[in-house]
């Protein structure tokens, strides 16, 4: 399951890609637009700066802004920036891996063998997906019943 940074993180540099080319941004408008926490927000796009996606410009007009087109930003890039890995379990993960404890050696595990499989089918479809691609929304799945009876 992705983290509330995480989720934060993907929120607002979807903001910022909808903005992308208008300048910069301000903190308040990316906090209220996608109800993130001011104080946590300014966390996430420090870090986000730090890594070289964000571009920061302090002053009255001063605000954020990508500093990569959205094309050249993929999901799996974010996710790995925020958790460091999309593995679910530690074992499985291509860039931080680690013997997982109180488990079967490693060769002999078929969970692990089924994670390494999730893993590598989720980053083939993050990896492709960029924040420039539309993503279709969802209605929630308490309604999902509502629209089959119609």
């Amino acid at each position: 399951m992705l983290s509330q940074k995480t989720r934060y993180t993907i929120r607002a540099l979807q903001h910022l890609a909808d903005a992308f080319g208008q300048g910069s941004v301000r903190l308040d408008a990316i906090a209220e637009a996608q109800n993130i926490p001011r104080k946590f927000l300014t966390v996430i796009l420090s870090e986000m700066a730090r890594e070289g996606i964000v571009i920061s410009q302090r002053g009255r007009d001063g605000g954020y802004e990508l500093a990569l087109p959205p094309v050249d930003i993929r999901y799996g890039d974010i996710i790995r920036l925020c958790r460091g890995s999309l593995a679910l379990v530690p074992c499985a993960s291509r860039n931080a891996h680690e013997t997982c404890a109180n488990c079967l050696p490693e060769e002999e595990c078929r969970l692990r063998g089924l994670m390494l499989q999730l893993r590598d089918e989720t980053a083939a479809i993050l990896d492709r997906i960029t924040l420039a691609d539309p993503i279709q929304v969802e209605p929630p799945f308490d309604q999902m019943d509502d629209l089959a009876h119609v």
